[in-house]
C-alpha cells in the first residue's frame, strides 16, 4: 500500500459528497478513536472489521491501513458502494478491502456475514437500538461492537441494559478519544430472530 492511496480516496470522498467539508485530517483523527477503543479492550489487532453504513468509507478506509485485516464496507446505497469499489481498486488501496451493498437487516441473515467478524464499527448508522440490532447480527460472540456517539450526548440511557441483552450485547461503557466511543461486547450466539425484516428495527426499536 503507498501512501498516497488513504488521501486521494478520502478527498475524492468528500468531492462527491460523501464526506463533510472539513479537512480530512480530522476524519483520521477520529477514526483512531476507534483503534483506542478496541485496544482499550484487546491486546492484539481484531482479524475482521465491518464497517457498517460505511457512507463514504469513514471509518473503514482509515481503519484498513492501520489493521492489516478484513476489512468490509457495508453500505445500502448503490452510488456509495460504486464509489468504495472503485477506490478500492486504485494503485496502493489495501488488499483486504470487500465492499458490500445491501440491507443491513438482509445481510445480517445471510449466511456469508452473520456473526463473522471480529469487530463491527459505526460511526452514524441509526439510533442505538437500531444500531445494536443490525450490527449483533454480524459480530462474532466474543467479539466487539464499537459506535461512535453524537457530539455532546452523555446519557448511558442510550444503551438500555435489558434491550442490550435481548441482542446477545452487554455495554462496557462510554470512553473519550477526543470524541466519544460506546463499547459494546458481544455475549454469545444471537437470537435467529434477529435482526427483523427490513425497516422494523426504526419502525419498532428494542429499546
Amino acid at each position: 500500500m503507498t501512501e498516497n492511496w488513504l488521501p486521494r480516496a478520502l478527498e475524492e470522498s468528500r468531492a462527491r459528497g460523501f464526506l463533510g467539508p472539513g479537512p480530512i485530517e480530522q476524519h483520521i483523527e477520529h477514526a483512531m478513536g476507534f483503534v483506542s477503543a478496541w485496544s482499550l479492550v484487546e491486546a492484539s489487532a481484531p482479524t475482521s472489521v465491518l464497517d457498517l453504513g460505511s457512507g463514504g468509507g469513514v471509518p473503514g478506509f482509515i481503519l484498513s491501513t492501520i489493521w492489516t485485516c478484513r476489512v468490509v464496507l457495508l453500505d445500502s446505497m448503490i452510488r456509495r458502494t460504486t464509489f468504495l469499489e472503485e477506490a478500492a481498486t486504485w494503485e496502493g488501496s489495501p488488499p483486504s478491502l470487500e465492499v458490500v451493498t445491501g440491507r443491513a437487516e438482509e445481510l445480517g441473515r445471510g449466511v456469508a456475514l452473520r456473526e463473522s467478524v471480529d469487530l463491527v464499527v459505526s460511526r452514524s448508522f441509526g439510533p442505538p437500538a437500531v444500531t445494536a440490532e443490525c450490527a449483533s447480527a454480524f459480530v462474532k460472540p466474543g467479539g466487539l461492537l464499537i459506535v461512535s456517539e453524537p457530539p455532546g450526548e452523555e446519557s448511558q440511557a442510550r444503551w438500555q441494559t435489558n434491550g442490550l441483552r435481548e441482542l446477545s450485547l452487554e455495554s462496557l461503557g462510554r470512553h473519550r478519544f477526543g470524541a466519544a466511543f460506546q463499547i459494546l461486547r458481544k455475549s454469545g450466539p444471537l437470537n435467529s430472530t434477529y435482526p427483523r425484516r427490513n425497516g422494523i428495527p426504526a419502525k419498532s426499536p428494542l429499546f
